[in-house]
């Protein structure tokens, strides 16, 4: 297998001395190699947490295997290169739907316990790692631990969020959620400013499981926050036949755009027809569960948009209702930077288990940025400082650039958490943030 296939999704920063080594089977020993380990998935991690400079990455993509499902309760074991879309392929057609799902279902088990990963449910039910029963963790020395609420509680905690820095997880249990079909009923709404955001949203999150909205981040004014809300549950059960709905065939990005493809007039341009796009205020309809969930899977490498100089996604946390993401968006629309997709979501008051986790009560910001250097990070720098100020915090699994002093102070645990880190493992992002090696 050639190294350079072992990126990030955002491609940036670019790694030239890693190593790649693939685990076979659970049962195995970790493999000889040189230098720090780190766990690899299938790299959607858009910074370098996924990346060990100097290292070796640990590949768990052919740990692929199902171990145990239990169909009349819902509970799944497999192996932890296992991804989410095998998991679906499995248990939609048996009425079983993941607990939590991020933006893409191309990630693995492992990927998803590492980075302890949200959806659009958090209100609702938390992260990923709330649904977790048990995981095995294999370590350097050779050991291996079965990790739970209850047993080996601690390392349980730090592998939940803990960046695959704690060992490999091997395989791993969790709870599914019943369904009835494949569908989701959905609806979009029009929203005219980030205050009627906040009004959209307290009046769905009662009803409504799954909760998110698109907005226009270079909007300004009286329409600062405008956007569509999209809202949803799990479709009762259909009496009758199934609607046929059907999802696009995947198509790609086969070669790198130029990198003045995304620029502020294409993306004011997009951001103006999708907007408008929906006439009515509210417009309701059946969705198969793949367009809801993963629109942007129907393009594979869709991250070459960006070019070969890459991109970076900055998702931020701050208060619900403070000024701080009234100004972040201000400061983004000055800028003129960004691309069209942009994600606002608010975070409920449900714990995360990791200690490492992101998610915490607040709203949170996605969107992503072409790699302009120097401009993009003086954006950055006064982006950073608006949610440091807000005691917020930012996403390791998206960060490829954080200053150490504001990972170490969002993230309070990190101390504690580094007791649990396998002598033998680490991430460009671990050292870059830590300073520790």
């Amino acid at each position: 297998m050639h190294p350079d296939r072992y990126e990030s999704w955002g491609r940036f920063p670019k790694v030239c001395r890693q190593e790649v080594r693939s685990l076979r089977f659970r049962s195995d020993p970790l493999p000889e190699a040189e230098g720090p380990l780190l766990p690899y998935g299938l790299g959607r991690s858009y910074g370098d947490s996924c990346l060990n400079e100097g290292g070796t990455l640990l590949s768990t993509t052919n740990l692929d295997r199902l171990i145990h499902f239990d169909h009349e309760r819902g509970i799944l074991r497999c192996e932890a290169g296992v991804s989410l879309a095998e998991i679906l392929r499995l248990t939609v057609p048996r009425g079983w739907f993941l607990p939590v799902t991020p933006g893409t279902k191309f990630v693995t088990l492992g990927g998803a316990i590492a980075n302890d990963v949200h959806g659009k449910n958090h209100h609702a039910d938390g992260t990923f790692g709330r649904h977790v029963r048990c995981f095995e963790v294999l370590r350097s020395d050779g050991t291996r631990h079965l990790c739970s609420p209850e047993e080996n509680a601690g390392l349980f905690r730090a592998t939940i969020g803990g960046l695959g820095l704690t060992g490999v997880v091997t395989w791993a249990e969790f709870q599914l959620r019943p369904v009835s079909n494949p569908l989701i009923e959905a609806e979009s709404v029009r929203i005219r400013s980030l205050d009627e955001f906040y009004e959209v949203n307290a009046a769905s999150e009662a009803d409504y499981r799954y909760t998110v909205a698109w907005i226009d981040v270079l909007a300004s004014g009286r329409n600062l926050g405008r956007g569509l809300y999209n809202r949803g549950n799990h479709a009762a059960p259909v009496t009758a036949d199934l609607p046929k709905l059907r999802w696009g065939s995947r198509l790609a990005v086969p070669l790198d755009a130029p990198g003045w493809a995304i620029n502020p007039l294409t993306v004011r341009a997009f951001n103006f027809a999708y907007y408008h796009k929906q006439l009515r205020r509210v417009q309701a309809g059946l969705l198969p569960y793949e367009p809801f969930f993963y629109p942007l899977d129907a393009v594979a490498k869709w991250n070459r948009v960006y070019g070969k100089r890459g991109f970076f996604q900055y998702q931020c946390v701050v208060p619900t209702g403070s000024e701080a993401m009234r100004e972040i968006i201000r400061t983004i629309a000055r800028s003129a930077e960004a691309s069209p997709l942009v994600v606002l979501k608010t975070f409920g008051d449900l714990p995360s288990p990791g200690m490492l986790s992101f998610p915490r009560q607040g709203i949170t910001l996605a969107l992503d940025f072409p790699n302009r250097g120097e401009r993009t990070f003086r954006l950055f720098e006064e982006l950073d400082r608006l949610v440091a100020d807000a005691g917020g915090a930012l996403y390791p699994a998206k960060d490829a650039r954080m200053p150490p002093a504001m990972f170490q102070r969002s993230f309070p645990r990190w101390r504690e958490f580094a007791t649990y880190v396998d002598p033998r493992f680490s991430s460009s992002f671990w050292r870059r943030v830590t300073h520790e090696f």
